[in-house]
């Protein structure tokens, strides 16, 4: 049984038992604040658009009902990505680094 879920705008294909790295997890707090979830938290995602089993379900965009529960095992950040920028023959370089922040889940249930 997989299901595919939806978070941080992207999509993912998730079987139980598997581990994944998304984009950081924040809780959702009343009033616009908002809170990191730490390791060893759960997690549930609800947003799931496909479960498949016997009879698969597709959402239209989600399905109802259907929810997957995960445990939040790490926190971390992601390898430096480089970004060189050149324009030849003026002497313009521009050096730019970023490196985002993932949370790594390990699913532990598909409910439909």
């Amino acid at each position: 049984m997989f299901a595919i879920i939806e978070t941080g705008g992207k999509q993912y294909k998730v079987t139980p038992g598997k581990k994944i790295k998304v984009d950081r997890i924040i809780a959702d707090l009343p009033a616009g604040a908002s809170a990191k979830v730490g390791a060893g938290s759960d997690f549930v995602f609800d947003k799931v658009l496909l479960v498949s089993g016997e009879k698969p379900q597709i959402g239209a965009p989600y399905v109802k009902g259907a929810k997957v529960e995960a445990k939040i095992t790490k926190e971390g950040r992601a390898k430096r990505k480089i970004v060189y920028r050149y324009h030849s023959k003026n002497r313009f370089d521009k050096k730019k680094s970023n490196r985002e922040h993932y949370t790594e889940v390990e699913i532990v249930k598909i409910t439909a």
